[in-house]
């Protein structure tokens, strides 16, 4: 599977994620944020695997056979993408990982399939908080 493919895979459960959490008191900002996600996996599932950010990813150690893994701060990235607001396209949203995978890999962090993978099960996507409830 293209690489570009993998970090597609990850982004939609995310983006359901906050499908499913929107609600009238949010004012929007979940279903702005799943736009924004739904769109940058839609850019990914059509760029190639040569994009250079792509290639900082897997340098990173992002990648296993099983699938994506940004580890703990590129979770975090993607999980608050575009929820506050709308700045930046799926452009900066890959450049914003790749920045924080190398970010990990010279503070000399475990590579970053390792921690996602043992922590919520290899090839399952990100782990994401319990939605509300009421």
């Amino acid at each position: 599977m293209p690489k570009t493919w993998m970090i597609a895979e990850y982004l939609r459960p995310v983006a359901q994620w906050r499908i499913d959490r929107a609600e009238p008191r949010d004012e929007g900002r979940n279903a702005r944020a799943a736009i924004g996600l739904l769109d940058a996996a839609a850019y990914l599932a059509a760029l190639d695997d040569g994009d250079p950010a792509v290639a900082r990813l897997a340098v990173a150690g992002c990648f296993t056979v099983d699938g994506f893994d940004p580890g703990p701060e590129g979770e975090a990235i993607v999980r608050d993408w575009h929820y506050e607001s709308v700045a930046g396209g799926p452009a900066d949203l890959l450049a914003a990982l790749a920045d924080a995978a190398e970010r990990a890999r010279a503070s000399g962090a475990a590579p970053a399939g390792g921690r996602l993978a043992a922590r919520s099960g290899a090839g399952r996507g990100p782990s994401l908080p319990r939605p509300r409830v009421g």
